[in-house]
């Protein structure tokens, strides 16, 4: 058999290992990726309905219908997730006393920090420290504000507040620290504010 010169070239050329450079194997790869083989795994909503069709199959039907078996095993989720959320979530926060609020001053409260000072002075001739105290600190709040070291913003926490106003005052940022822990502790976390407060 006499097999032409050139055809031998052609099947030791196919033979040789193929070399392609780094932009070309990154294209050769991302092409072999794209194909449906690698993609054919179920979506993760696919899989929680398989496994939650798992979980009620084991549900026992009490001798009622499947319609009414699966009706009763939702409400009950319901009501769990619902008994959860009332315990530790976002409506347990907002019974907190302040309504959950964590602003210094509402949008509503407009009193110059003279205002809050006088009501802190009553609250304190009153010995009520717990009010002395957070309507004390909001006068400050208020007092910087009215001389523009700080911004006016309704909703401004006593971190926020503390944190930029000693950029501006930076000798005072130990003692302002101190007093906007000092606001959160009596009006969040059940400290008990003192005359010294």
């Amino acid at each position: 058999m006499n097999v032409p010169l050139t055809g031998v070239l052609a099947v030791v050329v196919q033979d040789v290992p193929v070399d392609p450079d780094a932009p070309t194997a990154r294209r050769w790869a991302l092409d072999e990726l794209q194909q449906p083989e690698y993609h054919s795994s179920p979506s993760l909503l696919s899989r929680l309905l398989t496994w939650l069709q798992e979980q009620l199959a084991t549900v026992p039907s009490l001798g009622l219908p499947t319609g009414m078996s699966l009706l009763i095993a939702l409400g009950v989720a319901v009501a769990l997730a619902l008994a959860i959320l009332w315990f530790v979530g976002p409506v347990r926060r907002s019974r907190r006393p302040g309504g959950g609020a964590r602003a210094v001053l509402s949008s509503d409260d407009t009193r110059t920090a003279a205002q809050l000072r006088a009501a802190a002075d009553a609250a304190a001739t009153q010995g009520d420290w717990h009010q002395a105290t957070l309507e004390r600190f909001r006068a400050v709040v208020r007092d910087l504000e009215e001389r523009t070291v700080l911004e006016e913003r309704p909703g401004r926490t006593a971190h926020e507040a503390v944190s930029a106003a000693a950029v501006r005052l930076p000798t005072l940022d130990a003692d302002l620290r101190v007093a906007g822990d000092l606001f959160d502790g009596v009006a969040y976390g059940g400290v008990a504010a003192t005359a010294e407060d």
